[in-house]
């Protein structure tokens, strides 16, 4: 049989890996990010009290922030603005996490695989599970980056109408037409800097300790590659990502909310850096971690959904193990 009809003959996942692993990871990421998105939402508002930088544009809202702590600020989304606010830019969060999960997945495992070369006996160094953790992030977020914007700014529009403010935005095509309208395709990458830092971040604790800690325990203990590994796995990469990841994400969502001029520059801050300084200056070094409980109690399920459900669909469609 010649070898065309033999590749017509092979299941779609072996046919185009690439492509399958990419929808795989995304529906992976949806069902993550469907169960956990209100604690997303929470740990946002929560990044966005007390901004100092807002002083200078004569904002009350650093005085009258309505919210104090996780608790209270989710309760307080569910009562002022009602439940189903607390899926409030869900959507773009869902189109994000499949542009991004999917980049950062096959990225990840193609420098695994080919660039960097797992040994035969499974054993990947960590330093080099640590640079392709790093730069599968990198490339996932910029890509997904217009929707991450669009995620974070209506997450906010519940704030504004509480303040009195006029919304921006009357859906997500709305928001994407509007910010393309005003900054140009420039304007869809704002806070990208800060957003791939973040990334880098995150998917190295997240990417690199879950499979760091599943080979480990897979080649060091009785364990097998099964549920109970991929949990054990996914609860430590939960932790370690929250930990590098929530000072960059803070940069990154003020960076993102902040109010733009017509040429859509940033009123607040001239970069991530210029961010990070005002943030410690005028709040401290803690306010960096401003939301790290929401994101934390948030980043370990979601890793939890996201790796089981991700390997079980790898398993049910016939893809080998991550």
């Amino acid at each position: 049989m010649p070898i065309a009809e033999e590749e017509k003959l092979l299941p779609l996942t072996q046919r185009w890996p690439r492509t399958s692993k990419f929808l795989l990871s995304g529906c992976a990421a949806t069902v993550a990010e469907l169960a956990t998105f209100p604690l997303d939402l929470t740990k946002t508002r929560l990044q966005m009290q007390g901004e100092a930088a807002l002083a200078r544009l004569g904002d009350g809202a650093v005085d009258s922030a309505p919210y104090r702590g996780m608790v209270r600020t989710a309760l307080g989304i569910v009562q002022e603005e009602g439940f189903l606010k607390l899926w409030q830019g869900v959507t773009p969060a869902i189109y994000r996490h499949v542009v991004y999960s999917g980049g950062r997945m096959v990225t990840y495992e193609h420098l695994r695989e080919v660039v960097f070369g797992k040994s035969e006996d499974k054993h990947y160094p960590l330093w080099k599970s640590v640079i392709g953790g790093m730069m599968a992030g990198v490339i996932g977020q910029f890509l997904a980056n217009p929707t991450d914007l669009v995620k974070v700014q209506m997450q906010m529009e519940g704030k504004r109408r509480l303040e009195g403010k006029p919304l921006r935005f009357r859906g997500v095509h709305h928001a994407f037409a509007k910010i393309l309208a005003e900054g140009g395709i420039r304007g869809l990458w704002a806070g990208w800097i800060p957003n791939i830092q973040r990334a880098a971040l995150v998917n190295m604790g997240d990417l690199t300790t879950y499979d760091t800690v599943k080979h480990y325990l897979v080649l060091n203990t009785p364990l097998e590659d099964n549920i109970s590994t991929h949990g054990l796995s996914s609860l430590c990469s939960g932790l370690v990502a929250s930990i590098l990841g929530t000072p960059a994400d803070v940069i990154k969502s003020r960076i993102m909310n902040q109010p733009r001029d017509k040429q859509g520059r940033g009123l607040l801050y001239k970069s991530s850096a210029d961010c990070l300084i005002q943030a410690v200056q005028g709040e401290g070094f803690l306010s960096l971690y401003k939301g790290f409980l929401p994101s934390w109690l948030r980043m370990t399920p979601w890793s939890m959904v996201f790796w089981l459900t991700y390997e079980k669909i790898r398993e049910m469609s016939g893809v080998s193990p991550f």
